[in-house]
């Protein structure tokens, strides 16, 4: 591609690097200039453009940012994603379903480092997704790009992207209560994590109030409905050993983690039952926002493994939002005295 000031007299046909303002109106970068054009801005005293004119080989920004976007999702009804057409060299891919984004690190890394003028950006990897949500976006930073380099990032990161969708469909919920503060079915935590459930497109099949023992933790587990299992305690597991990873062990499953270095979220513990996960939720899912059990709920219910391994590498990135009216123990007020 060819880029720089021309006289305007030899600029028709080339493609208009920087808007003008004319009288009747404004000729917007990236408009290849029509013969009227070319008279318009001579009218209006104007003796040189900045254009660009793509070679023999060159693909234009629209048709070379369409196609990079095919080739990153072939197939946008298996990929759970939607496609949207060409603007300015920019093509926008939505999700079109409830989940996960998936893709190949390695892969979208290569497409970056082909030319520099070829461009995917994304949102960070297992970030949970709603049908419309921004996932991806391609973006060609020149009017144009050689034909080979837009075919080696083809290449590179053919059908890299993709929404996981949910694969557990159901939960079950038990919620744990003490003397002396009973639970409601309406109570914030129970809606809370019903909240986060319905954002995957998770049913909760099943809710069950009981008391915070580990007895009645176990036989509630024995009975709960839904494929994903979930526990929310009146007191915060402090302990594999404590009331709810028992009662998991009672009700004849394995706890595989407790604990993890996301704050908040550090007393979640994962197990499971038979086929069925367990999620040990900390206190902090009692609020709608983010924390640690976020991360492992969402990537259970895609179906996606998650290992002990798995939530040690979630310490990166793992300090969430620092909550203003409970700074301790992660910052201290300072005081006199």
């Amino acid at each position: 591609m060819r880029f720089g000031p021309v006289p305007v007299a030899e600029a028709e046909g080339a493609i208009l690097a920087h808007s003008f303002k004319v009288p009747g109106g404004r000729l917007r970068k990236g408009r290849v200039l029509t013969a009227e054009d070319v008279a318009t801005l001579t009218g209006a005293g104007v003796t040189q453009v900045t254009v660009a004119r793509l070679d023999p080989g060159d693909v234009e920004e629209n048709a070379a940012a369409a196609r990079l976007a095919r080739a990153l999702v072939p197939d946008p009804g298996k990929a759970g994603l939607r496609v949207e057409a060409a603007f300015t060299g920019r093509v926008n891919i939505r999700a079109d379903r409830p989940g996960i984004v998936a893709f190949d690190e390695g892969a979208i890394a290569s497409l970056n480092l082909v030319d520099p003028m070829i461009t995917l950006a994304t949102v960070a990897p297992m970030q949970r997704a709603w049908p419309g949500m921004m996932v991806g976006t391609v973006k060609i930073i020149s009017y144009g790009v050689a034909d080979d380099a837009l075919k080696g990032a083809e290449e590179a990161a053919r059908g890299a992207l993709l929404v996981r969708p949910v694969d557990l469909e159901s939960a079950g919920l038990i919620v744990t209560e003490v003397p002396g503060a009973p639970v409601g079915r309406d109570d914030k935590g129970i809606r809370a994590v019903a909240g986060r459930l319905e954002a995957l497109g998770v049913t909760l099949a099943d809710l069950r109030i009981v008391a915070h023992d580990r007895a009645a933790i176990a036989a509630a587990l024995g009975e709960l409905g839904g494929a994903l299992r979930l526990i929310l305690t009146a007191s915060a597991t402090s302990d594999i050993h404590d009331v709810a990873p028992a009662a998991v062990v009672d009700a004849g499953g394995t706890i595989t983690r407790f604990g993890m270095p996301v704050d908040p979220g550090n007393l979640l513990f994962l197990g499971q039952i038979g086929a069925a996960p367990v999620i040990g939720l900390p206190g902090c899912a009692r609020s709608p926002a983010l924390n640690g059990a976020d991360w492992v709920l969402e990537r259970v219910a895609c179906g996606v493994p998650v290992s002990g391994a798995d939530i040690a590498a979630m310490g990166v990135g793992g300090l969430l939002k620092e909550i203003p009216s409970r700074p301790q123990p992660r910052e201290r007020r300072n005081s006199k005295g």
